[in-house]
């Protein structure tokens, strides 16, 4: 995001001439991290279900400077994938990053039971980066190389009693995929890796997490002592991106305050 001295066109040269496609960009996490690498000199694709919030996404960055460009995009869709990436083509002449970060949360369903739970949080949560990573390999092979990104969870590492369990193992199915991504594809100087958020603020999809008395008991958990925020996620995700991390890759970065090391 632009600060006071400088707009998103004269701040950051790290990806300058550089293509992020990135997903669930219309709020949140995916929002923030849009932003950033707007700020960073990206051309920015938007991809999310909700318009108005995605085009406003796209507003801001203009204002700053940027460019950026809004395509509707239900990720678990095939057909609506392929469309996406003829618009990036279309648009952008390519795409260098992707960023699988469309999600739904674990705590959307309050039974663990419940099946139509399951086969949603598996379509969107994890069917979702494969349907990502099958569309894009080609056109990163065709720019020479780029970079996947893909946004688990703590969820994936344990088992919780305070959400979904299709949760938990769509986000551990978004793990090994990226670390397979990585080993098939580095020949093709494609990099990936994910990263794993604990305890952030309430999701747009968030169910009883959003109770305080539900994140005060989460939280005694979580040696830092605070709930993460956008920024803590953004920032490691644009070094991972970024020719910084250029002999990084199937790795997974645990962004939880210390939570998973106790």
């Amino acid at each position: 995001m632009a600060d006071s001295k400088h707009s998103i066109g004269d701040n950051g040269v790290r990806f300058k001439d550089k293509v992020a496609f990135v997903t669930g960009a219309a709020s949140g996490i995916g929002r923030a991290i849009a932003l950033a690498f707007a700020t960073e000199g990206a051309e920015v694709i938007v991809g999310d279900m909700l318009e108005e919030e995605g085009v406003a996404t796209v507003r801001e960055i203009e204002t700053s400077g940027g460019k950026a460009h809004f395509v509707k995009l239900d990720v678990s869709s095939l057909p609506e994938w392929h469309a996406a990436v003829q618009f990036a083509l279309a648009t952008c002449n390519g795409v260098d990053i992707l960023i699988n970060n469309a999600g739904i949360s674990g705590t959307a369903f309050s039974e663990v039971l419940d099946v139509d739970a399951w086969h949603r949080l598996m379509s969107v949560n994890s069917d979702s980066a494969f349907l990502g990573t099958h569309c894009l390999v080609p056109v990163l092979r065709a720019r020479g190389g780029g970079v996947i990104i893909n946004m688990s969870s703590i969820s994936a590492i344990r088992g919780q009693s305070n959400v979904h369990f299709g949760y938990n193992a769509s986000k551990a199915a978004v793990h090994i995929l990226s670390k397979s991504t990585a080993v098939q594809f580095g020949r093709d100087g494609i990099r990936c890796c994910s990263v794993h958020p604990g305890l952030m603020e309430p999701m747009r999809t968030s169910g009883n997490v959003k109770d305080p008395a539900v994140r005060a008991k989460f939280m005694e958990r979580v040696p830092l002592g605070r709930t993460g925020v956008a920024a803590d996620v953004v920032k490691p995700v644009l070094f991972l991106a970024s020719d910084e991390a250029s002999y990084i890759t199937g790795v997974e970065l645990y962004v939880d305050g210390g939570y998973l090391a106790g």
